[in-house]
């Protein structure tokens, strides 16, 4: 990505900082019905300018309390800004439920890079280590918004073609890296539960040790294939404590 490409590059930026920065101002709280969704309480709506806003909507669900999401031609997500630090990163613990994937999606490429369901983790880090690009990057969020960009964030993604445990390395920053933990079509229609290990994770796609995660978010997007998107998510949870509550 190149500065001369302004409206991707602003986009790209604001994807990358969406889950460790302030509320913006153009930021909205979802509505006002969110805090009957168990751990959905202080989420918050991030919306991208110049973007179609993903719809997320608190709802029930075969005896389960959900966000509903749906995605027309649109992206957006919702976040929370946590702290937790290396040694206490522990199991993250989340569900979701997709009827159909999109058929033109494919994560690896920057113009079909669309999902029905992500979770979105975002960690602090030695940015000594960053390329001359990535420092760019997070020059050009200052500049535009006022917060740097995430040291690394971490995606859990539903693929529709790559195999579990695969690491789809973002194509305009190696900051993004997205671990397919379903693909195909296989388990359309249920409910998936997952637990996973976030230390282990993030060593497997990033090849380091992780610094404190410091955000998270979920995100059903299809601005890229302009296709429509529908999936369901369940409460996002770390250990016994819920990431949406303060402490």
């Amino acid at each position: 990505m190149v500065m001369c490409r302004h409206v991707l590059s602003l986009s790209a930026v604001l994807l990358l900082m969406a889950c460790s920065t302030p509320v913006p101002q153009n930021a909205s709280v979802v509505p006002d019905a969110l805090p009957t969704i168990s751990g959905f309480e202080q989420w918050q709506h991030w919306q991208l300018p110049g973007k179609q806003s993903t719809d997320y909507v608190p709802g029930q669900l075969e005896g389960r309390e959900v966000v509903a999401v749906r995605a027309d031609a649109s992206a957006s997500m919702l976040r929370q800004r946590v702290r937790i630090e290396p040694q206490d990163l522990g199991k993250l613990h989340f569900s979701w439920k997709v009827p159909a994937l999109i058929a033109q999606a494919d994560l690896a490429q920057r113009d079909t890079a669309d999902s029905p369901v992500r979770i979105v983790l975002a960690f602090e880090g030695d940015r000594a280590r960053w390329s001359f690009k990535d420092n760019m990057l997070s020059e050009l969020a200052h500049a535009l918004t006022g917060e740097p960009m995430p040291y690394a964030t971490l995606m859990y993604v539903w693929c529709n073609t790559r195999t579990p445990g695969s690491v789809i390395v973002n194509p305009r920053t190696d900051r993004i890296r997205k671990l397919v933990v379903e693909a195909g079509e296989g388990s359309l229609n249920q409910w998936l539960d997952y637990e996973r290990d976030i230390r282990g994770d993030f060593m497997q796609a990033f090849g380091e040790e992780p610094g404190a995660l410091i955000g998270i978010a979920i995100m059903t997007d299809s601005d890229n294939t302009r296709a429509t998107a529908r999936a369901w998510y369940g409460a996002v949870q770390h250990r016994t404590h819920l990431l949406a509550q303060n402490d």
